[in-house]
């Protein structure tokens, strides 16, 4: 019967020739389904709320449980960085640092794994690994308070230094490299809008993130006021600062030393809450330096007052 668009079958004619029609199949099946669900109701994205349950740290970027690359593994493995695993690509070629690698770790009764180049690739966020990488878990964080009881177990005034919207891992990983080098007690890092403890991390300090503890505080300027409160001097290092740095009559003193983000610099609780502002000078006409050297500088200066007291 012409016109009967529910028997299957019918033929429809259109400008391509006559075409056998649906019956009706497909508009029924795109009737009822309502509107879209919500993100968090629906199975398979990433806002799931029915899926597993997320830690209430953030979320680890692809390759930050691994340190990759030769000089980096054998560095970790000698200072005994927490590890769980060695990778190996398969048919690595072997020479004196693969040979250490394998040593060290052998002493260690880690397990070692040999993977294709792609499954290491994938591993490490296709860093430059050289065919070896090391799995770290994740890191344990000191309190502020173990870093002053290292401090007292030296016989020395605190020196810490604490992170103010710091978000680069390099810069993090050469931090803890001065602090180590310049006898800091331990590194502040805040919780949120700031760098955390990465295999970034570890491979830019090398052995020195193993020697420096690193604790982290909810709220940095709340921790900066309770430092103050058990007698530690708050310097900010800012590049406009009230004293400069080899003027620190403070440096012999409990400090904890704030850096700030290059360009930003020091944010304006920190500010507030600084006994005193330190600058850096500088002949030239760079407006700022990178955060980590501005913290190294620093801590040299410190460490050169401290050692003429002792010397006196």
């Amino acid at each position: 019967m012409a016109g009967n668009s529910s028997r299957r079958g019918a033929m429809r004619h259109s400008k391509k020739g006559a075409t056998v029609g649906s019956g009706g199949v497909r508009r029924r099946a795109l009737e009822g389904k309502g509107p879209t669900p919500k993100a968090q109701d629906r199975p398979g994205h990433k806002a799931y709320a029915g899926g597993a349950k997320k830690s209430s740290g953030a979320k680890a970027s692809p390759g930050s449980d691994q340190v990759a690359g030769r000089n980096s593994v054998l560095e970790a493995l000698r200072e005994e960085v927490p590890a769980t695993q060695l990778m190996l690509m398969t048919r690595i070629e072997v020479d004196e640092r693969v040979r250490e690698i394998m040593r060290l770790a052998a002493a260690r009764n880690l397990p070692v794994t040999e993977v294709p180049r792609s499954d290491l690739d994938r591993r490490t966020d296709h860093a430059v690994h050289q065919g070896v990488s090391l799995t770290i878990p994740p890191y344990q964080y000191a309190e502020v308070d173990e870093l002053l009881q290292i401090a007292s177990d030296a016989f020395e005034p605190p020196l810490l230094i604490a992170l103010d919207g710091i978000t680069d891992p390099r810069n993090l990983g050469a931090i803890l490299r001065s602090a180590d080098a310049f006898g800091a007690h331990g590194v502040i890092l805040p919780e949120r809008r700031s760098v955390s403890m990465t295999a970034s991390v570890w491979k830019v300090a090398a052995g020195a993130a193993g020697r420096v503890r690193v604790a982290q505080v909810t709220n940095l300027n709340r921790t900066l006021s309770s430092l103050k409160s058990q007698g530690v001097f708050v310097l900010g290092l800012d590049a406009d600062g009230d004293v400069t740095s080899r003027e620190l009559e403070l440096g012999t003193q409990p400090v904890v030393l704030v850096v700030g983000a290059e360009g930003k610099g020091l944010s304006r609780l920190a500010r507030e809450t600084a006994d005193q502002v330190v600058s850096i000078p500088m002949a030239g006409r760079t407006e700022s330096l990178n955060a980590s050297v501005a913290a190294a500088i620093s801590l040299y200066e410190i460490a050169g007052v401290r050692a003429a007291q002792g010397r006196a």
